[in-house]
């Protein structure tokens, strides 16, 4: 029997117990792009709610390397791939459950994307599949760094650094009143 080492904590959000299906049922932000090292925690973290997951399937064109099987605590997990999955999508197969529809958030994701696409996936209900919610989150983070970029730029130009105002006579700093007072 294979010895797996400790469990890692895993960033896993899952979707409220509620009758209201989505097309996700929460969203996973592994640490690498190693299968066979980042789906037993996975696995372990899901069993109290979706019991034994014997299958998974993927993408490849986001995995380098997709074992035929892994081991989880106790049984092997088969993993299987297919190219007309969705790449940002993992689907996990339970004999008791049925079926878990994860987003797959990159390992190399900002910590705020991450977040956002993990609070965004575990919407009940939610019709937004796992591709939209990436190509969302790309065109966020892209308005986001265009923010910061006309701040920084603003803060380089002297936007927020104004010298002080100077008495045109006396040469005396001048110190602007608060609006509405009166002498």
């Amino acid at each position: 029997m294979t010895t797996l080492a400790p469990s890692r904590s895993v960033r896993l959000s899952l979707t409220p117990k509620t009758p209201l299906t989505g097309l996700l049922d929460g969203a996973w932000w592994p640490r690498s792009r190693d299968l066979a090292a980042e789906l037993p925690p996975l696995v372990d973290a899901l069993e109290e709610r979706y019991g034994r997951i014997t299958r998974v399937t993927v993408n490849p064109t986001r995995w380098p390397v997709v074992p035929h099987k892994v081991p989880a605590t106790g049984h092997t997990v088969h993993v299987g791939w297919f190219t007309e999955q969705d790449p940002d999508k993992m689907i996990l197969l339970s004999y008791t459950t049925g079926r878990c529809d994860l987003l797959v958030i990159p390992p190399e994701a900002e910590p705020a994307a991450a977040a956002r696409l993990m609070a965004t996936a575990a919407v009940p209900g939610s019709i937004l599949a796992a591709g939209v919610l990436m190509s969302g989150e790309a065109a966020t983070g892209r308005r986001i760094r265009d923010a910061r970029n006309s701040e920084d730029a603003w803060e380089t130009d002297g936007g927020s650094t104004l010298p002080p105002l100077r008495h045109p006579v006396v040469g005396a700093r001048m110190i602007p009143l608060p609006k509405n007072t009166r002498w």
